[in-house]
């Protein structure tokens, strides 16, 4: 009986788990992938928030946002959206790619 609660309470955890997509991802990790997609610029633009607009670092930025419920929330919510858009190609990708400027023939 208490096997079967235990494997029950397991199976809860890992649904929630399995639906959050936070889970599992800390601050840095998440401020760090959407520097490497944004760059502080854009990051800016999309949040109004003076950490990423003067002077911006990991550092400081994540110091700011764990004392910052709101702006820590918005991080997220772009984070969340972040993981549906297509990642911009690099021209430096697209050089590697053989089928780059490849079109059907009409």
């Amino acid at each position: 009986m208490v096997c079967a609660i235990a494997l029950l309470v397991q199976d809860i955890l890992f649904m929630h788990a399995a639906k959050d997509p936070l889970h599992g991802i800390t601050l840095e990790a998440l401020l760090t992938a959407l520097v490497a997609k944004y760059g502080w610029a854009e990051l800016a633009k999309r949040i109004n928030i003076n950490c990423f607009k003067s002077d911006p670092s990991i550092k400081s930025s994540l110091k700011f946002l764990r004392r910052t419920p709101w702006a820590r929330s918005e991080v997220e919510a772009l984070y969340i959206d972040s993981l549906d858009e297509p990642s911009p190609v690099t021209q430096e990708e697209e050089a590697e790619n053989p089928w780059a400027n490849w079109q059907p023939k009409e």
